[in-house]
């Protein structure tokens, strides 16, 4: 007997807002499957306003509140039964956070649960990676965001440790990433990779992705140390109006994907690790499999 649920999935990051609408697909002894079936993105940044003002602009606002009346249409349109909003390191530092999330819930009656950073890495880490990783090997697995990046160590399948530094591409964009908060992760890495032989990285986050794409490798292949340093080199070399023309980047990418080039070659230094795995998954994608797993509470769709 085939059953197919409709979730989703609202991830309110520090450069962009997401909506992901997955289906479950539930068989008589098979395997659950998740299909992505529709992500739309919005280039809010949020983090802009908040780590230079500590606050959320009004126009930001009036964005986020337009953007998620339409995801809740959106999720009215595809038969959406079951959903769940994050909002991580922009709206949790805000000093309005929780006054826009309430006003969300008033305006469009969607609840918004802020995150902390930890909470965060726990969800990411909840995806299921065993369609994309060599189960006997060992991973640093890194996702980027605009206001944080979560790490979490998984040997043999299993997540060993996670942690949230606040080092973001917005922030480091802003340069407002002080050198303890380095020193800090560089640490966190080597103790905690230190005793595995080898150890190779999975990397997550629309950089990342972008990267692989331009990169030609077919689904599944890494990206090696050698070609993200010579990647990160030549996008230094083009100014931004260039990366924009030349590279056809996105405006709200052909900025932040500099710093986000320097986090993963970052955590591939201190880890040791030469390759890096690109599986197109994150904080959405792990929404999804926790509100399945009722990991986390969801909320009904009216």
């Amino acid at each position: 007997m085939l059953q197919i649920k409709k979730y989703a999935a609202i991830d309110i990051g520090s450069n962009a807002i997401r909506l992901l609408v997955s289906d479950i697909i539930e068989q008589n002894n098979k395997p659950v499957k998740f299909k992505k079936t529709s992500l739309v993105r919005v280039p809010i940044r949020l983090g802009a306003d908040v780590f230079i003002d500590g606050k959320i602009s009004q126009a930001s606002t009036k964005r986020m509140l337009d953007s998620m009346a339409a995801f809740k249409l959106l999720m009215q349109a595809h038969g959406v039964k079951v959903y769940k909003a994050c909002a991580t390191s922009a709206m949790r530092e805000a000093n309005n956070g929780y006054e826009i999330a309430s006003l969300i819930k008033d305006q469009t009656s969607i609840n918004v649960d802020i995150i902390d950073g930890d909470i965060e890495a726990t969800i990411i880490a909840a995806t299921d990676l065993h369609d994309y990783i060599d189960e006997n090997k060992t991973y640093l697995y890194v996702d980027v965001g605009g206001g944080s990046t979560e790490f979490s160590v998984i040997d043999h399948g299993e997540k060993i440790v996670s942690k949230s530094f606040k080092i973001g591409t917005v922030r480091l964009l802003n340069d407002i990433v002080n050198k303890d908060t380095w020193l800090e992760l560089e640490q966190w890495i080597k103790t905690h990779t230190h005793e595995f032989e080898k150890i190779d990285l999975i990397g997550s986050g629309g950089n990342i992705n972008k990267i692989f794409k331009i990169s030609g490798k077919a689904m599944g292949k890494p990206l090696t140390y050698f070609y993200l340093t010579n990647f990160y080199n030549m996008l230094q070399s083009y100014s931004y109006e260039e990366r924009i023309t030349e590279l056809n980047l996105n405006q709200d990418r052909a900025d932040v994907i500099i710093p986000a080039t320097r986090i993963y070659l970052s955590a591939m230094k201190w880890s040791g690790a030469r390759d890096i795995f690109v599986p197109k998954i994150g904080l959405a994608d792990g929404i999804i499999k926790s509100i399945y797993h009722e990991m986390v509470s969801s909320t009904k769709l009216p």
